[in-house]
């Protein structure tokens, strides 16, 4: 039987079906109690008992501190019950119609159409930006994190969401790499980047890694390592880097954008808010759309990739015999 509960602001709200588990706690299906202009007439509420619920509070904390962004998905309010004897802390998120990006990718049953790659990709590195820009790193960025929530035109806007593991970016300017040490990482093995399995590195270039992991599986439905074990994932992240599986069918902007994502070096890959001009994501390669750039990139954003020593990894002028990776980097046929 649903229960009933109070919302933060004193609006009732109701409880539904389970949605799904993890560490933290459950999710459930929520309702308002009396629907009105807000909350919304669904909600998602992540639910964990108040003595297992720091996660949940700092998640919380996060979204608070990252409002507005409509690529990500927003906190509606917290609450604290009682249910069964015992305290329960409760956080309310904006509901996704569309279920995740992981449910997605597998009902296509081998891969989405480039178009909507595209279009999830440019909504996805939106997202990422604007928590780059606030000084956080997302730390767990895959398909079974980014949820499709209706856009009012037929389609789904694709929004990063779960930040229970998000934490900030160390201010760079005179600091030193924050390596935690090899094996001290956190998220989940297949979409980790090289230096976080070595290094226990995790900084906004591992979050780019992951946007090349995601691209990967939504343009062929599979994941970009071979699924096993995790000690044998973690094997080929750190050591059989060269040997990335890359179909050699996709179009020539979306090799490139993989190339811009999964250089190995993580000072090699280019930078959410330059990524957001690539042609991939504009969704043009013609020269009159993209200034006077080779291939299509706008001249202003070969400059800011020339300017930040990226250029090896990017189409551009004196650049225009680089294939379909850097060196290393296997085309799978």
């Amino acid at each position: 039987m649903a229960e009933t509960k109070d919302f933060g602001d004193g609006v009732g709200w109701i409880r539904g079906q389970m949605l799904g588990k993890g560490s933290f706690g459950c999710v459930f299906m929520a309702t308002p109690r009396n629907p009105c202009s807000f909350p919304p007439p669904e909600m998602a509420v992540k639910s964990a008992p108040v003595q297992f619920s720091d996660t949940l509070r700092s998640e919380r904390e996060i979204m608070s501190d990252l409002k507005g962004c409509p690529n990500l998905i927003q906190c509606l309010g917290q609450e604290t019950t009682v249910g069964n004897d015992a305290l329960f802390y409760n956080l309310m998120l904006e509901f996704a119609a569309g279920g995740t990006l992981s449910d997605r990718i597998q009902s296509s049953g081998g891969g989405l159409p480039e178009p909507e790659v595209r279009a999830h990709t440019r909504s996805i590195l939106m997202g990422l930006d604007h928590i780059h820009s606030h000084g956080y790193v997302h730390c767990d960025l895959k398909p079974d994190n980014i949820l499709l929530v209706p856009d009012g035109q037929n389609g789904f806007t694709a929004k990063i969401s779960d930040f229970g593991l998000a934490k900030r970016e160390p201010k760079r300017a005179g600091r030193k790499r924050a390596a935690a040490g090899p094996g001290k990482w956190q998220g989940t093995p297949m979409y980790l980047p090289p230096e976080a399995v070595t290094e226990g590195l995790q900084e906004a270039a591992g979050d780019v890694w992951a946007v090349g992991c995601v691209v990967v599986e939504m343009l062929t439905g599979r994941p970009l390592w071979e699924p096993g074990s995790k000690e044998e994932i973690l094997r080929s992240i750190g050591e059989d880097w060269e040997y990335l599986r890359i179909p050699e069918w996709i179009s020539d902007e979306a090799a490139d954008f993989l190339m811009c994502c999964l250089e190995k070096e993580p000072s090699g890959r280019v930078r959410t808010d330059l990524l957001l001009y690539h042609p991939f994501v504009e969704g043009s390669f013609e020269t009159g759309d993209c200034g006077s750039g080779v291939g299509g990139f706008s001249e202003d954003y070969y400059s800011s990739c020339a300017r930040l020593g990226v250029v090896e990894g990017c189409v551009g002028p004196g650049n225009e015999d680089v294939g379909r990776g850097p060196p290393g980097f296997a085309v799978a046929v």
